[in-house]
């Protein structure tokens, strides 16, 4: 791995910046990929509003990309469009600041699909700032607490398993927990690509999720990628439960007081009992998870039984 900053943006400290502080994109952000999945990357935090408007960019097969600090959001397409046409990423990296006169106050941090990362911290970057890469990764941030923010995602994202987008928010959480912006958090978001990833698979874009104004953002980030798991992933085997006995009349009174059921509370599982199950599961945009046999989803049913029992979700 290496550790990559700029002596000068650590040593300047709060510089009057040539522009208004209005365009400063003042955050922490880690851009990742798993080559074993195809899955690319970005996931960042910031106390500025609607962050991921502004720093992430991805393109499935190609690589992920942050812009920040006095972000420069034509990085995100020109970017992707040289590891795209076989650039290295250190190429890249050369080619989007060299050619900017503002590159000074420029961060930037890129992946591309094989694993291969780089990051640059341009010098009148607000400290603490600066930028860590490994295998798979690289992690950056401006006016941050400390160092320990980078050190935290980048060791994090190293020892965390599983998912992509899990290994990302969970290095984020951490750069959070070992000091963040200096000046305070307001938004978080995550992007995940890979190929006809996106819903009906009609493009790469897997996972898009933004908080835009939260007093915790990265909590939030990670309620609403519960939800995601819960609303577009198919259910795990070991999740199904039969439909039998008391639970069919648990169900009946569940549907009913959601007023998705008008029959009798009976214990049968017959046809009036299956569409109104069926309404349910459409109504509460559970497709992916809707079922034509005498089984229902554990998580579903959890659901169910929280909608039922408080009248709402």
């Amino acid at each position: 791995m290496t550790l990559e900053r700029d002596d000068d943006a650590m040593t300047t400290g709060l510089l009057k910046p040539s522009r208004g502080s209005r365009h400063l994109v003042a955050t922490f952000s880690i851009v990742g990929c798993d080559p074993l999945t195809g899955e690319l990357g970005v996931a960042v935090q910031s106390k500025f509003l609607a962050v991921g408007a502004v720093v992430p960019f991805a393109k499935a097969g190609v690589g992920a990309l942050a812009t920040q600090s006095w972000a420069n959001t034509s990085y995100g397409p020109e970017g992707l469009g040289l590891l795209e046409e076989g650039e290295t990423v250190e190429a890249v990296l050369e080619t989007l600041t060299g050619k900017d006169k503002d590159r000074h106050l420029r961060q930037v941090g890129i992946v591309d699909a094989k694993g291969n990362a780089a990051t640059f911290t341009g010098s009148d970057c607000f400290a603490w700032a600066g930028g860590r890469t490994g295998p798979g990764y690289a992690c950056q941030g401006n006016v941050l607490v400390s160092q320990e923010t980078v050190d935290a995602m980048a060791e994090t994202f190293e020892r965390t398993e599983g998912e992509l987008a899990r290994r990302l928010v969970t290095a984020l959480d951490a750069g959070q927990q070992a000091g963040g912006d200096s000046r305070g958090k307001q938004s978080a978001a995550i992007l995940i690509v890979k190929e006809n990833g996106g819903y009906g698979g009609f493009n790469d874009k897997y996972m898009d999720l933004r908080v835009d104004d939260h007093l915790e953002p990265i909590k939030e980030l990670i309620r609403l990628m519960a939800l995601f798991d819960l609303y577009f992933k198919p259910t795990a085997p070991n999740k199904l439960v039969k439909i039998e006995g008391g639970l069919i009349i648990e169900i009946q009174a569940l549907l009913k007081e959601s007023g998705f059921y008008q029959g009798d509370i009976d214990g049968r599982f017959d046809q009036d009992t299956k569409a109104a199950l069926k309404t349910f599961y459409m109504m509460e945009n559970f497709d992916d998870r809707m079922r034509d046999d005498d089984l229902i989803d554990g998580e579903i049913l959890t659901y169910l039984r929280r909608l039922g029992g408080n009248g709402q979700d």
